[in-house]
């Protein structure tokens, strides 16, 4: 870590501003910084040196917005997606990142265009107990492998038609919940250790910086405004991850 050159940490910078907001403000800007941070720190390693930047973000997200989840819908979604990640765990022994992030992509474009659709023909909220169960595996799986399950969540809120406070608050306590669920798989992986530990303090400024520019814009921001950016976030991000 500390062999990254001017360079390199201004882009860990910037990521940790990302992070920030999308915890605080806008879902799904976090996925952009996937693909920037594997710019500058091998890919897999990379995974465990974002991992604990996400979760001082997330510490900072459920402070806020501690009065703003729905919990139902997170008591719906940690089974399967603990399952999620036992799969992706055991994934990251066979699968490269070459290998998954095309997957995630394609999952990813195919669900915000059903989610279209719906809304196009007006169908009503997926209340199927397979729905959650599909899409609680698809976020486990992708955020222990690439951390890449914010457009996963995305899909899936949007799905259920969550006020943008609800919303985000529901994400914030969902990924907080999650990311330390995958805290021992990813020690056993080598991925988290002392130097990624020492990188999310080092990055903890900015982390507040994104956080609190996350906030700001969200109340500024109207619900149609929100839903159309953070939809307009996961298709880049899913278009991202095919290429």
């Amino acid at each position: 870590m500390m062999e990254l050159n001017l360079y390199g940490w201004v882009v860990v910078a910037l990521c940790a501003v990302m992070v920030g907001i999308s915890k605080t403000g806008l879902p799904g800007m976090g996925i952009l910084f996937v693909p920037l941070m594997a710019m500058v720190i091998p890919a897999k390693q990379s995974t465990g040196m974002v991992l604990g930047i996400l979760i001082l973000a997330d510490v900072f997200a459920v402070s806020y917005y501690h009065k703003a989840a729905m919990w139902r819908h997170i008591i719906r979604l940690i089974p399967a997606t603990l399952v999620g990640i036992v799969a992706g765990y055991f994934a990251m022994k066979v699968i490269s990142d070459a290998q998954l992030k095309p997957i995630i992509g394609v999952i990813v474009v195919v669900m915000l265009a059903v989610n279209w659709w719906r809304n196009r023909a007006g169908e009503d909220v997926p209340t199927q107990w397979w729905f959650a169960e599909v899409m609680g595996f698809f976020a486990g799986a992708t955020t222990m492998m690439a951390n890449a399950a914010g457009p996963v969540m995305i899909v899936y809120l949007l799905a259920m038609r969550l006020p943008k406070v609800e919303f985000v608050g529901t994400s914030a306590w969902f990924f907080f919940i999650v990311n330390w669920l995958k805290v021992p798989f990813s020690v056993n992986l080598g991925l988290i250790n002392v130097a990624s530990i020492k990188l999310g303090f080092i990055m903890l400024p900015f982390i507040i910086i994104g956080a609190v520019l996350g906030i700001v814009a969200l109340k500024k921001m109207p619900q149609k405004v929100f839903e159309i950016t953070i939809q307009v976030l996961a298709l880049a991000a899913g278009i991202k991850l095919l290429f």
